[in-house]
């Protein structure tokens, strides 16, 4: 996953060995800021709105004065790409902290926000996305205003390290029982027919993608549930799977180590992934992965 040269800083675009803070930098001592991974297919954004819109909605939340307007940093990221002739499957990755200062708990007066942007490549995962993966339970010990994408992701760092351990693709996060999301992803539960998932409340991520499955699902007259599910409902689930901007809409067929369902990919979660690719303008992970198989024949 190659990382393009130019970034941007600010409202300039500079080499990225170009780009460096003082030690006393707010991001790196107390994780005060958030960001935003927006996904990129054939060089074009997809969902750049909602991503801006709750980017904005962050640095409001955590009284950070974002130095542009929606306007002109959506122009900003236009120009980011065709700096670095991005035309493939890439993210883009952004962060704005409160800015470099004396390291003090109380926010610093008159300091200038650090902001930057770059570009990498990213190709879609077709394997996992077409057959689907297995994940692990693990306790919630975020904080509860995860609705809010800041730095402070130590805990998530740690659920998803489990996750890799235990040959998972993700790890799905639960307090007292409760799923709330996962790590990197908003996790979903079929039943009869109805897509259930934790209500976009304070303690989970408003995922970019969770909310175009919700239209998706109303589109498809799939009934969506905001309703927590629990651990043990998995057990009697017809399909899971989970979504976010890297990740798309990927089948989940195990979780810690047992079957769910058939331990196949369900057709509901098909649909969807279906529904997201016409929406994103893409090839089905279907007709990818089969071309492949093929090739490799």
């Amino acid at each position: 996953m190659a990382i393009k040269p130019i970034i941007l800083s600010d409202k300039e675009f500079l080499n990225h060995e170009e780009l460096h803070y003082p030690f006393e930098e707010r991001g790196l001592q107390f994780g005060d800021g958030v960001y935003e991974v927006i996904r990129v297919y054939d060089g074009n954004y997809y969902l750049m709105e909602e991503h801006i819109d709750r980017l904005f909605r962050s640095v409001e939340a955590i009284k950070i004065r974002i130095p542009f307007t929606k306007k002109e940093l959506k122009d900003l990221l236009h120009q980011l790409l065709e700096k670095n002739k991005v035309d493939q499957d890439a993210k883009v990755y952004l962060q704005i902290t409160r800015g470099s200062a004396a390291r003090d708990h109380a926010f610093p007066v008159d300091v200038k926000p650090n902001f930057y942007a770059y570009a990498q490549e990213l190709s879609r995962n077709l394997p996992v996305m077409w057959n689907g993966g297995s994940v692990i339970s693990h306790s919630d010990h975020r904080w509860d205003w995860c609705y809010i994408k800041s730095l402070n992701l130590l805990p998530n760092v740690l659920a998803k390290q489990e996750a890799k351990e235990n040959g998972s693709i993700e790890a799905i996060l639960h307090k007292d029982g409760v799923v709330t999301e996962g790590s990197s992803s908003n996790a979903y539960l079929v039943r009869d027919g109805k897509v259930f998932t934790h209500p976009a409340k304070k303690n989970i991520l408003h995922g970019c993608v969770r909310m175009r499955v919700e239209q998706f699902c109303d589109d498809l007259g799939i009934p969506f549930m905001e309703e927590a599910f629990r651990v043990e409902d998995i057990q009697y689930a017809d399909e899971m799977f989970i979504t976010s901007s890297t990740t798309e809409v990927t089948p989940v067929t195990h979780f810690d180590g047992k079957k769910i369902a058939n331990g196949t990919p369900g057709e509901v979660t098909r649909k969807l992934q279906f529904a997201y690719e016409k929406d994103a303008g893409i090839p089905t992970a279907k007709s990818l992965f089969e071309s492949v198989e093929k090739q490799n024949a």
